[in-house]
């Protein structure tokens, strides 16, 4: 319980980030640079000598918060998201561990991720976690490899190597992917990532999100340039027809497969 990691902040009532109503802990610190990112507060780590950005919490402090509004959360749970939680792997198990064993009642897990810091080779340093995650909600930035580096700054690999253990394991996931106009949302790419979830027997669901531009006034705040100005906000009709797109290739993928 006093496991201590680096957080930004906490949203008493998140309905967006896993099933029902949830207590929702923002990590600080992701080594990605999306072009779209909404949090890019959040993407500064910590100093080795304990200073910069961020709260240092113990997993105790962030279950009372918990406990504080547990009727409310009754058919929700936790939700650690980011900045990016899996660089907090340890911090992140011992609170879902907790959350598991806790004296009230079990507390429903869901990670949500983009799976930045993971690597197949060193699978093992994120094995405790996986082993507590109830849900994981992965995001497949882009199915094109060249672009996803340009996109994020970081290689794909990260991501689809995550996918694979979670469906090794059979962890239940929820695909999410942003679909923004003249990058990542042309019917090609959706069908793509349709095909790579294909793949993953796991996956429990799929969410385009349509690009927004909400989070340009913290781009402003932090006298960051904001990467894709002049880029329009995507309907969400539209994002609804390419979310079609997707499921039709992930429903052909699996067929190929000789799956149901």
């Amino acid at each position: 319980m006093d496991v201590v990691g680096r957080i930004h902040s906490t949203e008493s009532f998140g309905t967006v980030d896993g099933p029902g109503t949830r207590f929702v802990v923002f990590c600080q610190g992701c080594p990605m640079r999306c072009q779209y990112c909404h949090n890019p507060d959040t993407w500064e780590f910590a100093r080795a000598d304990g200073t910069g950005p961020g709260t240092s919490m113990t997993v105790g402090a962030l279950l009372e918060r918990y406990e504080r509004n547990r009727p409310f959360y009754r058919r929700g749970g936790i939700t650690v998201t980011g900045g990016e939680p899996m660089a907090q792997p340890d911090f992140v198990a011992a609170l879902f561990r907790a959350a598991h064993a806790a004296p009230a009642g079990r507390i429903h897990t869901c990670l949500d991720t983009s799976g930045a810091t993971f690597s197949s080779a060193g699978a093992e340093r994120f094995s405790a976690l996986l082993d507590e995650c109830d849900l994981v909600l992965l995001d497949i930035k882009t199915s094109d490899a060249a672009g996803h580096e340009r996109l994020c700054g970081l290689p794909a690999s990260h991501a689809l190597e995550l996918g694979d253990e979670l469906a090794r394991r059979g962890v239940p996931t929820l695909v999410r992917h942003v679909v923004v106009p003249g990058i990542t949302g042309s019917e090609e790419e959706v069908a793509a990532v349709g095909r790579i979830i294909g793949d993953w027997d796991n996956v429990v669901g799929l969410d385009l999100l349509p690009y927004h531009t909400l989070g340009r006034t913290k781009y402003e705040k932090l006298g960051i340039p904001y990467p894709l100005e002049g880029v329009k906000a995507m309907e969400p009709a539209r994002a609804r027809e390419l979310r079609r797109v997707a499921l039709l290739a992930r429903a052909r993928r699996r067929a190929e497969r000789g799956v149901a």
